[in-house]
C-alpha cells in the first residue's frame, strides 16, 4: 500500500485489497482501521479512534475522520467488520487473500463493505486533489467495527459522542452494497424494522396413552404458528413491502417417545414496514395469539419476549436522493430505484441525526462463499462518490 493516495483510479482497488486482507471478523479490528487511519491522515483528515466497551459486550474499535471544521458537513458512513467465512473448504479463493480474477476482486468484505470504504477514500482523495482543503465545508468518514454484530458499541455511540460535543451532520451516505443485479440499479432510502420474538407455549405434560389427561404443548404451538402465518400482517405501504413474519426455530427438547410435552418454544422474526412501530406490532401479535389460544380451550398459556433490532424508517425523496441518483445516472448511465428492501443497517441510527440514504456495490455475493466485487464497479463507485462531493460542495 503506498504511503499516500494519488488520483489513479487503481487506488480504490489496491486499498480494497489491503482492507480485505485484514481479517476483521466482528468484533476484531485486525488492522483494518489502523490502515484506514494511516491513509486518511496522509490526506489531511483529523482522525479519532472512538473505541467503546460495555459490560457483557465485546470491545469495539471505531474510527471517525474529518476534514474541515465549518460549513455544510457531508458524512460517509460504513463498517470495517465482516461476517465469518463459514465453511473455509467451500471457498475457491482464500477469503482474505484479496485475489483478482476474471475482472473481480474476491474476498470477505469485497462487497460488504470494504470496497465502499475504499471508494469513499479514493473519491475524497480525488476531490481534495482538485479542490484543496478550503472547499467551503466539512467531510467525514464514520467507520464502525460493530455493524455485523450487536451494533451497540459502534455507530450509535459515535453519533451520541458527536452530538454531545455539538457536531452536526447535514447529509450522510452509507456505503452498504445496495445495487441489486447491476451497479447503480438501486439505492436504499429506508429500511424495514426488525424484531425477534421468543414464544413459550405451556400446556400439561402427560402420557401419550391418556390424551384426556394432557394438553400437548406441541399441538397448541402448531395451532398458534398457523394463526400467525395464515394471514399476512399487512398489505404493505406506499414505500414498503408487506411486513414478513418468519419462524426460525421450534424446540421441545423431548427425547421420550411416550410423553407429550408440557412446554414448547419457538422463535420468529418480523421485518415490519412503516405501518407499525415495534410497540404497536407486538401488541397486535399478542392480541392475535391471545384470541387463538383462548379458542383452543383448556388452561394453556402463551408468553412472548421480544428483542427489537431497529424500527422502520424512511427518508422521503428529496435533495439527497436526487443528488445521489443524478451522480449515478451521469457516471453509470443507470436510473437507480429508490428502495426499502433488505435487512437492517446502521442507517437506522443515522436517520435520527440527518437525511441519510444507502448506496454501494452489487450485493449479490455479500455474506456468501467467494464474495466478490467487479473491479469496474469499484472504480465507478469511487467516481459516483466523487461526483456527489463535487455537487454537494458546488462553488
Amino acid at each position: 500500500m503506498p504511503d499516500t493516495m494519488t488520483t489513479d483510479v487503481t487506488d480504490v482497488v489496491e486499498l480494497t485489497r489491503s482492507l480485505v486482507r485484514c481479517e476483521s471478523v466482528t468484533p476484531h479490528e485486525a488492522g483494518a482501521l489502523q490502515l484506514l487511519e494511516k491513509v486518511l491522515s496522509d490526506l489531511g483528515l483529523a482522525c479519532e479512534r472512538m473505541d467503546f466497551t460495555q459490560a457483557g459486550t465485546d470491545d469495539v474499535a471505531n474510527l471517525y475522520a474529518r476534514i474541515g471544521s465549518s460549513g455544510r458537513h457531508f458524512c460517509f458512513a460504513g463498517h470495517s467488520d465482516v461476517v465469518p467465512v463459514g465453511d473455509l473448504s467451500s471457498w475457491t479463493i482464500g477469503p482474505f487473500s484479496a485475489e483478482l480474477s476474471a475482472g473481480y476482486l474476491f474476498g470477505r468484505g469485497a462487497a460488504d463493505m470494504k470496497g465502499a470504504i475504499a471508494a469513499f477514500t479514493d473519491a475524497l482523495a480525488r476531490f481534495l486533489a482538485r479542490r484543496g482543503r478550503d472547499f467551503g465545508g466539512s467531510i467525514s468518514l464514520l467507520i464502525t467495527g460493530d455493524e455485523e454484530g450487536p451494533a451497540v458499541n459502534g455507530t450509535i455511540k459515535m453519533l451520541q459522542r458527536l452530538a454531545e460535543r455539538g457536531e452536526t451532520i447535514d447529509a450522510c451516505v452509507v456505503g452498504e452494497p445496495t445495487s441489486s443485479r447491476r451497479f447503480g440499479d438501486m439505492m436504499k432510502i429506508g429500511r424495514r424494522g426488525s424484531v425477534n420474538v421468543d414464544m413459550v407455549v405451556r400446556g400439561i405434560q402427560g402420557h401419550v396413552a391418556y390424551p384426556d389427561r394432557l394438553d400437548n404443548a406441541i399441538h397448541r404451538l402448531s395451532a398458534l404458528i398457523e394463526t400467525l402465518v395464515r394471514e399476512p400482517i399487512d398489505q404493505g405501504s406506499t414505500h414498503f413491502q408487506p411486513s414478513s413474519l418468519q419462524f426460525t426455530t421450534v424446540d421441545v427438547g423431548n427425547r421420550a417417545t411416550n410423553i407429550a410435552p408440557g412446554t414448547a418454544k419457538a422463535r420468529f422474526n418480523v421485518r415490519f414496514n412503516d405501518l407499525w412501530t415495534s410497540k404497536t406490532l407486538l401488541a397486535h401479535l399478542e392480541e392475535r395469539l391471545e384470541r387463538a389460544n383462548a379458542a383452543l380451550g383448556g388452561n394453556g398459556t402463551v408468553e412472548l419476549s421480544a428483542e427489537v433490532s431497529g424500527e422502520s424508517f424512511y427518508t422521503p425523496p428529496g435533495p439527497l436522493s436526487e443528488l445521489v441518483a443524478g451522480a449515478i445516472r451521469d457516471v453509470a448511465g443507470v436510473e437507480a430505484e429508490l428502495s426499502t428492501t433488505g435487512g437492517t443497517s446502521d442507517a437506522r441510527f443515522i436517520r435520527s441525526y440527518c437525511p441519510v440514504l444507502e448506496f454501494g456495490l452489487v450485493g449479490e455475493t455479500m455474506h456468501k462463499v467467494d464474495e466478490k466485487s467487479a473491479i469496474a464497479d469499484l472504480a465507478m463507485l469511487a467516481r459516483v462518490y466523487e461526483t456527489v462531493l463535487d455537487r454537494f460542495f458546488a462553488v
